[in-house]
């Protein structure tokens, strides 16, 4: 499959009077064609970061500092405003956290639901109007004309969610980047916001990239996952192998925090510790000081980068927690190498997802 969007080498800072947080730390990802990449890490972690960059939209006193991001080839970083303004909507939809705080409260839902049609078609105001009413219609809104002259802060989160889904896919993008799109919304509308994002790739061959701490939702939805800690990817697979065979211990200990309706007397091990502030961060995994496994060639060495270690299964750890590998490379070929896209001490756990 081909690379719709690649993020190659992405550094974010933000800059202030307490020195320079990097917010992303040497990001590679890729989003194929027609699949869901999601993007799994805590607060903080650098997702919505990523996400905001591929956008253009970093927030002052942010900067990207260094990396290329390709949409079909075109490296976005060199776009002009213009550009990622018809970028942005038409090749490249978002549905942000907070819908309710995404939109404009002093706005109408018509005028923010339109704009999108009118800045990148020759509709007319009529023609938008009547587009808008079947977009909110097609997302099960009742009565749209209503909502159409309502604001913001007259409707509820999960009315605000589906009209901002309509905005992200109101001219059929062939991108969507979806920013925690089911927190603060109740299990039937999760459930609707779920299916809706699945069914437009079923339809329309929409490719998604999910961003999430919720790894239910991953389970449903993606094809790959990438988990990022202090800016940084350090584990990348498909699903199912992350699921079976998490190898990197951050990514292992989450697995561990989480309860299991399969095992419900199993005791939760909570992650010890707390993520490096950002402004901090050194050259060197910057996991030592949570991670149970970690060695002297962890301190001594820097940052590791992302390694194949089986099939389309990367991890950037020198101690990476080792499983009965199905298929696992002979010793000597084990690689450092970019992504397609992209606790417990010795000895060695074996988990069983």
């Amino acid at each position: 499959m081909e690379d719709i969007i690649r993020v190659e080498n992405l550094h974010v800072h933000f800059y202030s009077k307490d020195g320079v947080a990097k917010a992303v730390n040497g990001v590679n990802l890729s989003l194929q064609e027609n699949s869901v990449l999601a993007l799994v890490g805590e607060s903080g972690s650098g997702k919505t970061v990523t996400a905001l960059a591929i956008l253009g939209l970093v927030p002052f006193p942010g900067r990207v500092v260094e990396g290329r991001i390709l949409l079909n080839g075109e490296n976005l970083l060199d776009s002009s405003p213009e550009r990622l303004r018809e970028i942005r909507g038409k090749e490249i939809g978002t549905v942000f956290q907070d819908a309710q705080a995404a939109l404009n409260p002093r706005l109408p839902i018509a005028i923010q639901v339109e704009e999108a049609l009118l800045a990148h078609t020759s509709m007319t105001k009529r023609d938008a109007r009547i587009r808008a009413e079947e977009m909110l219609t097609e997302m099960g809104i009742p009565d749209p004309q209503r909502i159409l002259n309502q604001y913001p802060f007259q409707l509820s989160g999960g009315m605000c969610q589906r009209i901002m889904l309509s905005i992200a896919l109101a001219l059929r993008p062939k991108v969507i980047i979806a920013d925690e799109p089911t927190s603060n919304l109740d299990m039937t509308l999760q459930a609707w916001v779920l299916e809706h994002l699945r069914q437009l790739k079923r339809e329309y061959g929409t490719t998604i990239l999910l961003i999430t701490h919720d790894m239910g939702v991953v389970a449903q939805m993606a094809d790959h996952v990438a988990v990022i800690y202090s800016g940084s990817v350090v584990e990348y697979a498909d699903t199912i192998t992350l699921f079976k065979r998490p190898a990197h211990p951050y990514t292992w200990g989450l697995f561990q925090a989480l309860p299991r309706l399969d095992d419900v007397e199993r005791s939760l091990m909570p992650m010890r510790g707390r993520a490096p502030d950002p402004t901090e961060l050194k050259d060197e995994c910057p996991f030592i000081p949570r991670c149970p496994k970690a060695t002297n060639i962890c301190r001594t060495s820097p940052k590791p980068a992302l390694r194949l270690i089986e099939d389309q299964h990367y991890v950037a750890c020198f101690n990476e927690i080792r499983h009965d590998w199905e298929a696992a490379p002979a010793s000597g070929s084990r690689r450092t190498t970019q992504p397609p896209a992209p606790p417990e001490p010795d000895p060695r756990p074996t988990h069983h997802a």
